[in-house]
């Protein structure tokens, strides 16, 4: 797609996604992302979070937040606001990078946009953090979970060679997804091979 987080892309379903799990889908501005990507790195966006009250030894660790990690726990903040979850409830997500990944970005959106203000920081904070609302999100129904897994053909069977037995399996075999976790240890060895012969570990 035309978005600034990079990723998998618009329509894509993973290939190792259960689908019948999913009980939401929550589309996130990429904007929002970068702005919060700016706050959690740039010394002013830093400095107003800790007048703001957040501790600063964990303003210190944001940069473990990266694009995908960002546009996560606003999907959770959304999600959570949609469910009415109280100070009770506990909402997890997966922060699936950081900021190792994109630190030339910093530089990149200076030069775009211009320097990170306090008043940026102030905006971003209260549009892109505080302000995050539930639209753009839907509750998934079981027709609706079968369109979303059915977008796997044309990823999977026409470009990558998938069958269309194999998709139908996904959604009907009970055993299909539970066969696939009891490779794990095979699959972690193999992973362990890789790294070794890559000079990773």
């Amino acid at each position: 797609g035309s978005h600034r987080i990079e990723g998998i892309g618009d329509k894509h379903v993973p290939w190792i996604h259960n689908v019948k799990n999913t009980d939401m889908v929550v589309a996130i501005d990429d904007n929002s992302v970068v702005n919060l990507l700016r706050l959690f790195n740039e010394p002013a966006g830093r400095e107003y979070l800790v007048k703001k009250g957040v501790p600063a030894e964990l303003v210190q660790q944001l940069d473990l937040f990266g694009f995908s990690g960002i546009a996560n726990m606003l999907s959770a903040i959304k999600a959570a606001k949609y469910y009415e979850m109280g100070e009770n409830d506990i909402m997890l997500f997966v922060m699936t990078d950081s900021m190792e990944l994109y630190s030339s970005r910093i530089q990149e959106y200076r030069e775009q946009f211009g320097e990170f203000t306090p008043f940026d920081a102030a905006e971003a904070f209260a549009r892109d953090l505080h302000g995050e609302t539930t639209d753009h999100l839907i509750e998934l129904t079981y027709a609706d979970r079968r369109r979303v897994h059915n977008l796997k053909y044309y990823t999977w069977v026409e470009q990558q060679g998938k069958t269309y037995e194999e998709i139908l399996a996904q959604w009907y075999d009970p055993n299909y997804w539970t066969d696939i976790q009891k490779q794990v240890p095979e699959i972690d060895a193999l992973i362990t091979e890789f790294n070794e012969r890559a000079g990773l570990l």
